[in-house]
Order: C-alpha cells, then sequence, then structure tokens
C-alpha cells in the first residue's frame, strides 16, 4: 500500500475512531480504504472490556451512585473497543444532546442513555429522535415530566427543533408550543419529580430505582395540532416523523456530522460535500450510517486538507493517546485521574456545561487546557514501560543493527506514531533534539533500557506538536 493510502487509513481511524495502532492499521491497510469503512459502519457485535470485569474492581460501576459513576466504565470502553465508531457516535451525540448529573442526579440514568445512543446512533434518525424522546434523563434534563395537557412546558419542544434537529430559524414560536402539545404525557414511570429531587426513590447503599419512560393517555392534549404547516391530532411521534422529513433537519445533522469528522469550517468544498451527504439522507430513509459512508468516501475526506482541520476534543484527545500507549486495557484505579483530564481539558463526560453541550472547535482551547493536553499526551507516550510505547520502539529500531541517525529516528517516530506529517520548523526541532544526545546506539538491531528511553522521550516530544494534537 503507498505512503498517501495509509496517511488516508490512518486519517479515516483518527476521525472514524480514536487512531490505531501500528497493527490495527497493518490490519485495515490489507483490506483497503473501502472496506475498511464498510468495516468501521459495522457495529453489529462490539466487543471492549467485560462489563462485570470491570464491576469487580470497580463496585461503583454497579451501584452507580456518584456524579462520575458510569464515565470511568464508558473510558474504558472506549479505550479498548474494536468497535471504535460505535462509541465516536455515542460521544458525538452526547455533545449534541447534552445531558448531565448535575440536573438528572441519577448516574445509571445517563449510563442508560449512553448505551441509548449506541443502540440507535447509526441507524435511522427518527428512530433516534422518538427514543430520545423518551429517555428517561432527557425527560428530567428538559422538564417534560412538567409538561401536560392544558399546562405545557416548552422546554423539551423548543430544544428538540433548536439544538436536536433543525436549527434557529426553521420553525416559529408558534411550531414550538404546538410541539409542545404533541408531547404531554411523555413521562417517568418509578418516579415522581419531587422524589427524585428528595432522592426518595433511591435503595441505598445499593444504587438508584431505575427510571422507565411512560405515556399517559388521560395526561396528553389529543386536540388538532398545527406544526411546521400540517395539520393534525399529532402525538410525539408524528413530530418526529414530520421533523426528519425537513430539508432544514437534512442541513442540520449533515453539516454538525462533517464538523465533528472533517474540519471545524466549512469551505466551498465542505458544502459540496454536505449537499451530498444531505441526498443520501433522504435516499436512505433518514440513515445516519449512509450520511456517513457518503462523508467518509468523499474526496475531500481524503485529501490532504482535511487531515489537520479539525481540533479534537479532549476526550478524543485522551484516550486516543491512551489507546496508542497501550494504556487501561486492564482495571486501574487511575482511570479516575483519566476522566479528571477530560475535565481539566473541558470536557467532563456526563457533565456538559448546558443543554447546548460544549462549544467546540477552536474554543477548546486556552492556554491552560492546551498546556493540559500537551503534558498528559507527552507523559503517557514518553512512558517506555507501557506496551503500545514498547510497540513503536521496536518497530522504530526494527531493520537497524548497530545505530540510528537522528533525522531516521525522528522520521521513523513520526511514521509508527500515525503516520504524522509535520511541517518542516516542526520536523528541524526534533531532530535537533534528537541530535543533542547524537546516534541511537544498537547492539544486534536491539536498544538497552536507556535508549528505549531516549525513544520514548522523542515520542514524548512529537506529542507536544501541533500536528499530534490536530490529527
Amino acid at each position: 500500500m503507498s505512503s498517501n493510502e495509509m496517511q488516508q487509513l490512518a486519517h479515516l481511524m483518527r476521525r472514524a475512531g480514536f487512531g490505531a495502532t501500528q497493527q490495527e492499521l497493518e490490519e485495515y491497510a490489507a483490506i483497503g480504504y473501502e472496506a475498511s469503512v464498510e468495516k468501521l459502519l459495522d457495529t453489529a457485535t462490539p466487543t471492549a472490556i467485560s462489563e462485570y470485569f470491570l464491576r469487580r474492581y470497580h463496585p461503583d460501576e454497579t451501584s452507580l451512585l456518584g456524579g462520575t459513576s458510569g464515565a470511568a466504565a464508558w473510558l474504558y470502553r472506549m479505550v479498548t473497543t474494536d468497535t471504535p465508531l460505535l462509541e465516536k457516535m455515542a460521544l458525538f451525540w452526547h455533545g449534541i444532546f447534552a445531558t448531565g448529573y448535575a440536573k438528572t442526579n441519577q448516574a445509571r440514568a445517563l449510563s442508560v442513555q449512553i448505551n441509548m445512543f449506541r443502540n440507535f446512533g447509526l441507524g435511522k434518525f427518527h428512530v433516534l429522535l422518538e427514543e430520545l424522546s423518551k429517555d428517561p434523563a432527557m425527560i428530567v434534563w428538559l422538564d417534560n415530566q412538567d409538561n401536560h395537557s392544558g399546562a405545557i412546558n416548552e422546554n423539551f419542544g423548543r430544544e428538540i427543533l433548536e439544538l436536536f434537529s433543525m436549527g434557529i430559524g426553521n420553525y416559529t414560536e408558534e411550531d414550538i408550543k404546538e410541539c409542545s402539545r404533541a408531547f404531554t404525557g411523555w413521562t417517568l414511570r418509578n418516579a415522581e419529580y419531587m422524589s427524585v429531587r428528595a432522592m426518595k426513590d433511591s435503595i441505598w447503599p445499593y444504587g438508584r430505582i431505575a427510571w422507565h419512560y411512560e405515556y399517559r393517555v388521560d395526561d396528553h392534549d389529543s386536540s388538532e395540532k398545527k406544526f411546521l404547516g400540517q395539520v393534525g391530532d399529532f402525538n410525539g411521534e408524528d413530530i418526529v416523523d414530520i421533523i426528519v422529513t425537513q430539508e432544514p433537519t437534512a442541513k442540520f445533522l449533515s453539516t454538525r456530522l462533517f464538523q465533528y469528522f472533517a474540519s471545524d469550517e466549512v469551505d466551498d468544498d465542505g458544502e459540496q460535500v454536505i449537499k451530498a451527504m444531505m441526498e443520501s439522507y433522504f435516499k436512505s430513509g433518514f440513515n445516519v450510517s449512509a450520511v456517513l459512508r457518503t462523508l467518509f468516501n468523499s474526496d475531500y475526506f481524503t485529501s490532504e486538507k482535511c487531515r489537520y482541520s479539525r481540533v479534537k476534543g479532549p476526550v478524543e484527545s485522551v484516550v486516543g493517546t491512551a489507546r496508542l500507549a497501550g494504556s487501561y486495557q486492564e482495571p486501574t484505579l487511575d482511570v479516575h485521574s483519566l476522566w479528571a483530564q477530560t475535565m481539566f481539558m473541558g470536557q467532563g463526560l456526563l457533565a456538559p456545561p448546558t443543554v447546548e453541550g460544549w462549544h467546540e472547535g477552536v474554543e477548546w482551547i486556552d492556554s491552560g487546557s492546551l498546556v493540559e493536553r500537551i503534558n498528559f499526551a507527552a507523559k503517557e507516550l514518553s512512558d517506555p514501560t507501557k506496551d503500545g510505547v514498547q510497540d513503536i520502539i521496536r518497530r522504530v529500531i526494527s531493520g537497524y543493527r548497530d545505530f540510528i541517525h537522528p533525522e531516521n529516528l525522528v522520521d521513523s517516530c513520526l511514521d509508527f506514531m500515525g503516520p504524522i506529517q509535520v511541517g518542516a520548523d516542526t520536523r528541524d526541532g526534533l531532530i535537533e533534539f534528537a541530535e543533542s544526545q547524537g546516534d541511537l546506539q544498537l547492539k544486534n538491531g536491539k536498544t538497552d533500557e536507556d535508549g528505549s528511553a531516549r525513544v520514548a522521550r522523542l515520542m514524548g516530544m512529537i506529542a507536544s506538536t501541533r500536528e499530534y494534537q490536530l490529527a
């Protein structure tokens, strides 16, 4: 496979997942780019670290009593999964349909919601929106348990249009009211709202009682409604069916997917890709996987200009580095510091700042979060005791017998850590750093402990570069 094809595959795995080790890249290279896209989209049989194995070491992942409970298990799953797009999409929807512990006060319900994203996030958009509307955590997050016939609460009705599907400017205030009326009676079973806030639905110390969706026909407004120009006795399902047929919905979804997987900024070429994604949306019957297939196979996505045009979110950055380093493959108390790292960088899982989620793109970066990103990546990848780092070191020195010149050492590390393409100035700086210690001496094609530490330090330096952070 050519160098450019390997670059394309590495880019695909970073965007559609959390990056890939060299062994994984070789496996994808053996089947080619388009087949790799199909393999990523096939999430029917996901495998990751055993949930029951985790619970033996993290009993809080069974009780889910704390605010961050569930986040650790999700991080383990992202680091160890063999269906990375499934977790990447769950993370995408967590940012769009942002729901947090601060208001729900129910870590179990949040974990159930994330699992719902896994089950429906790559399928038909109208099915996902309907499941979201029935999701207990979302019902509490946007107060739909307070949305009654004759006394509507507009929170969910407003946000399903503004933040979840169409965007501002494509509906009226009257549409919001009619949408809210259609969702009256969509509420919780197992808990009344005041009991939830007072935590009277608990069975301490074993965990919270699970919430369930309940439709109360006696609390539903069954009168005629006019929504987006259509008239009828609409229920919530009818509203969703109308929403997904709208062109602004196709535009909203395609644009958000483009910005999340391809580029923060949408130029003229990007607009053409989004148009093609919108066509796939309608032709496929609103299928999210079909929209992604169009994006991943586009000339834009596979071009060089797309490769370093997006700032990774903190969770993507942390998980990608951990996967490359071979960290967190087994239960460890350190996983709590992993969650804290994402929070320090500005994205605490299950703790979005508002219903809008996080402001992404360049807004991820400020002087504090940038230092956290660089320090974390450099520390992980400069540790020669980690399995992933050891594998890269073995690959770097493979083919050499007596020594490696600094320039070759830098290029080899860049290749096996990505491949990553860096600018001329960055490459010169890395070579200067490597030259300060002279040639890397080998003995019969092997390096000693000091030599391994030296390669790992260089990897840590590469991890601090702009290109690594943007790749």
